[in-house]
């Protein structure tokens, strides 16, 4: 199984499919499923069916689905574009993500 190269919070672009081009944050990760939930992007409806005994209107409600990690790449502030990540030591022995074209951190703050 590989792992996944993203993390929640982080900042991705989706580069194919319906939303190509958009922007969100990661939400959840499932690394068994190579999936993530990016939000406000890849939308879909889902059907609520009324429940009295739970105080449940019914409805039609749109919610985030899932996308598989190889239709989206990190996104880089500095590039404005998704870039490729590259590990990088720093002085002190911890790792930190950094971007490939402008060795820049890809890590929050």
């Amino acid at each position: 199984m590989n792992k996944i190269p993203f993390k929640k919070d982080d900042t991705v672009i989706v580069i194919n499919g319906k939303d190509k081009g958009k922007t969100g944050k990661v939400l959840k990760v499932f690394p068994e499923k190579n999936r993530v939930i990016v939000e406000k992007v890849n939308f879909v409806k889902e059907f609520i069916r009324r429940d009295q005994s739970r105080n449940i209107q019914g409805g039609i409600m749109e919610k985030e689905a899932p996308i598989h990690v190889s239709n989206v790449m990190l996104y880089c502030s500095q590039c404005g574009q998704g870039v490729r990540a590259r590990k990088k030591i720093l002085e002190d022995g911890s790792k930190i993500r950094v971007c490939v074209k402008c060795e820049s951190s890809l890590e929050k703050q």
